[in-house]
């Protein structure tokens, strides 16, 4: 039987240790390469007429600092200390009024119907139980408040995010097979499954629709991008030197369809979820 406590206990141990490290040293090439989805999610809530937004798995907080830019406030709350540290501090030095949490989105006492919008950027395919953080998120807005999520599709339509795993998997025998029951990357590919747990959770009027977009990042930051994320960067984090040599010289040339000049892309399949929260019904 699965102890969801160890769950909760590794994607807290795994945002605090080498995954939120990396993610935090490649934060301006992130932010870079999802800049269409931060924008899509920015129009999203501004033509809602949002004020007072929360931004579920912010990170290093580009988007929950793009909210509030856009509509006055923002609230961004992420498992990782290092990453809230960091977007808290830029923030600041942007003069840009958002506020981050460092907590996890599914136990976390927002109180009551205090946000008009909740939104995500990847930021919700990790809770163990998303019934139950859908739930407590839908006590965090107001009735009739508005939920805008972007998630990935399967990995099928997304081969630039297994390249590396299945280049190196004849050299890394610990690279773990991906599973869409567990939390990850690709958790909430199946569309059907995330309209039963929003519909559980309070949500109605789902809609969840294809999105696709062209991403970039510098040829000259594919490297440090291959060897620091995903499940492929959890792995050589611990590596020898001669192992990890050995990796991206194998990885490296896999990579050669997506690379044009100076610049490497690839279309990232995602889903955009739309949903709006249930009034609550009277006992």
């Amino acid at each position: 039987m699965n102890d969801p406590r160890r769950s909760d206990d590794e994607q807290t141990a795994r945002w605090n240790g080498p995954a939120g490290q990396a993610w935090l040293d490649l934060q301006e090439v992130l932010d870079g390469m999802f800049r269409p989805f931060e924008e899509l999610l920015v129009e999203a809530v501004a033509a809602q007429g949002a004020a007072r937004v929360l931004d579920v798995g912010c990170g290093t907080g580009g988007v929950t600092r793009a909210v509030a830019r856009r509509v006055g406030h923002c609230v961004g709350i992420d498992l990782s200390e290092p990453m809230i540290d960091a977007a808290r501090e830029q923030a600041e030095r942007e003069g840009v009024p958002a506020v981050f949490v460092r907590g996890d989105a599914q136990e976390h006492a927002f109180g009551r119907a205090g946000f008009d919008a909740v939104v995500s950027r990847f930021g919700v395919m990790f809770f163990r139980d998303p019934v139950r953080a859908f739930t407590n998120l839908r006590g965090a807005v107001q009735d009739g408040g508005a939920l805008r999520l972007v998630v990935w599709r399967g990995p099928e339509e997304n081969p630039f995010m297994t390249t590396a795993e299945r280049a190196a998997a004849p050299f890394v025998p610990e690279l773990a097979p991906r599973s869409p029951d567990q939390p990850g990357q690709f958790a909430f590919a199946d569309p059907e499954r995330v309209r039963r747990f929003l519909a559980a959770a309070g949500w109605a009027g789902i809609e969840i629709r294809p999105v696709d977009a062209v991403c970039t990042l510098p040829e000259s930051e594919l490297e440090r991008y291959v060897t620091r994320l995903g499940p492929l960067g959890m792995v050589l984090s611990g590596a020898d030197e001669r192992t990890r040599a050995r990796v991206v010289a194998t990885v490296r040339p896999a990579f050669e369809p997506f690379v044009e000049g100076p610049d490497v892309r690839f279309t990232a399949a995602c889903w955009e979820v739309r949903a709006r929260a249930v009034p609550a019904k009277l006992s």
